[in-house]
């Protein structure tokens, strides 16, 4: 089980105790919460502490993004505050702690975050590290591109472009793999990727569609999405792969959510008010070897 005071040890970490201002968080939690949880689980011990330490990102629209206020928003950030909601935990109890690409399966393995909700692609390589509830989203790689941009519009378009993406992710891997005439360039984040397209040191920056699709709103015309998705992305929470009674329970908390209608609430409330609507997924209870 992890602790806050180990998490706090972490400099790295930066957590933000913050409220997320959630319009799908659950009802104002019980003293008693712990108790509703068997002994000794993951679940009793974070109702215990009456706080959880969620990583997402801080720098993408619509899905988790810090702003002015320093209070992260987005559909991420909704589910990790419902799944909070359903520990007894209030969403001002939540540390949401910064996870890049690359640090999401070292944040995980080290107790740094208790769960991981971050536009994170379920796939086999991952699952030999950590382990995946959900998932609760499904997206597909897309490509962006300046608005006047006209000789890109197919993943194979991109041989001998300057193709920006990010460090550790399922784009950038799948570009190195399939497409190895592109020239891959890499940064840590998506949002370093957005100036050298402005300035004409890359020519497309590709990761899932809905990503894309808040840096296309947020753009003032700047960028637009170019093509049809070319893969799918199912979006899971990351957990520690050892704990399968937390992921079971994480699980249930899904199909409840999907079932009951706040998890179509959540979506309308933040991605929902730039993409259309949404179709939960089939919750995948894979067997961990």
């Amino acid at each position: 089980m992890k602790t806050h005071v180990r998490i706090a040890a972490i400099a790295s970490a930066a957590a933000l105790t913050l409220g997320a201002c959630s319009t799908a968080a659950d009802p104002e939690p019980e003293a008693s919460a712990a108790a509703e949880f068997p002994e000794g689980s993951t679940m009793a011990a974070l109702a215990e502490a009456g706080e959880i330490t969620i990583g997402t990102k801080f720098d993408q629209p619509l899905f988790g993004l810090v702003g002015p206020d320093g209070v992260p928003v987005g559909f991420d950030v909704e589910i990790g505050t419902i799944i909070a909601g359903e520990l007894g935990i209030a969403p001002e109890n939540i540390n949401w702690v910064e996870t890049v690409s690359a640090n999401r399966e070292p944040f995980i393995e080290a107790g740094t975050v208790d769960i991981v909700v971050a536009t994170y692609t379920i796939n086999d390589t991952r699952k030999e590290i950590i382990s995946f509830a959900g998932p609760y989203y499904s997206a597909g790689q897309a490509m962006m591109t300046l608005s006047t941009t006209d000789d890109i519009n197919a993943p194979e378009d991109m041989a001998g472009k300057n193709v920006c993406s990010v460090e550790g992710s399922t784009p950038a891997a799948n570009v190195a793999e399939n497409y190895p005439d592109a020239n891959l360039v890499l940064f840590a984040a998506y949002t370093d990727c957005l100036e050298p397209l402005r300035n004409g040191e890359v020519d497309v920056v590709t990761t899932d569609n809905v990503i894309l699709a808040g840096y296309v709103d947020q753009s003032e015309g700047e960028f637009k999405v170019v093509g049809e998705p070319f893969t799918e992305e199912p979006y899971g929470i990351g957990l520690s792969r050892e704990d399968t009674e937390f992921r079971n329970w994480i699980n249930d908390v899904l199909e409840e959510i999907f079932a009951d209608g706040r998890w179509d609430a959540a979506w309308a409330d933040t991605a929902g008010t730039v993409l259309p609507p949404a179709v939960a997924p089939a919750v995948d209870r894979y067997e961990i070897n």
